[in-house]
């Protein structure tokens, strides 16, 4: 059963995606604009955005850093002033693998300011604007707001001390602002993408099994809106068994990880 309005229709509906001048986010714009939506794109690299925009005629660029609180809430007020926000995209991530031998303050902070605090500038900056819009006939919600978490915020994991935890405050966010928004008309979704070629996941050492391209991870976030989804994890050969580790009970969990950290 669909938790959300399905939405398969992109044609004229306005998308904001903050985080888009690479991977996920990016690929995400442009699958949406060749469905026919208004697509906004979001990010710090002003010639990523403009780059977007050449190759996809009538996207808008938006430069904005998010851990810029006014400058995020200035965003959101200048595209409400336009008209309704179909659907908002927080894609926006930082990636550095840690373990705690090898603790980097800086870079845990810095993984909580952009993957989880921006989040809240964001939502602190959107969400008014929704609440304001009217219902839209065709979907009876008055926008959607879609997170990018992931696999890694369901488990403790090797290597994954400053990113998981951050991933797992999207996850219960996520969770907490669906069941607040739902009966006010606001449909919420969340995305945990498993291992996706992209910038930051060329960094690790090891190899990341049923790896995909951004391509393939934006038809699944589609067709995920699509199914009115509330979560959308994928590859689903991967995430399906990412979703048992969830459940295993502690001395089972601590043992399957400790051989994956071995591997």
């Amino acid at each position: 059963m669909p938790l959300n309005p399905r939405m398969a229709d992109w044609r004229g509906r306005t998308v904001w995606l903050v985080g888009a001048s690479t991977g996920i986010g990016r690929a995400t714009a442009s699958a949406l604009h060749a469905q026919g939506a208004k697509v906004v794109v979001s990010a710090r690299s002003v010639s990523a955005l403009n780059a977007f925009v050449a190759e996809h005629p009538g996207a808008t660029a938006l430069p904005l850093d998010v851990t810029d609180a006014p400058a995020v809430k200035a965003a959101a007020q200048s595209l409400a002033a336009q008209g309704a926000l179909d659907c908002v995209v927080y894609c926006a991530g930082h990636y550095h693998a840690m373990d705690a031998t090898h603790l980097d303050l800086n870079e845990l902070l810095r993984h909580n300011q952009i993957n989880f605090l921006g989040a809240l500038y964001w939502l602190d900056a959107v969400l008014p604007h929704l609440l304001a819009q009217p219902l839209d006939p065709r979907t009876g919600q008055r926008g959607h707001l879609s997170l990018v978490g992931s696999v890694a915020g369901y488990r403790g994991l090797p290597q994954s001390l400053a990113y998981g935890p951050t991933k797992a405050a999207l996850i219960n966010l996520s969770e907490t602002l669906y069941l607040d928004l739902h009966a006010q008309g606001v449909g919420v979704s969340l995305i945990n993408p498993g291992f996706v070629d992209t910038p930051l996941t060329r960094q690790n050492q090891f190899k990341m099994p049923v790896l995909i391209s951004p391509q393939q991870a934006a038809q699944e976030i589609l067709q995920g809106w699509a199914r009115g989804a509330f979560e959308i994890h994928f590859p689903r050969r991967f995430t399906r068994w990412m979703k048992i580790l969830q459940l295993l009970p502690y001395p089972a969990f601590f043992a399957v990880t400790r051989r994956l950290k071995q591997a």
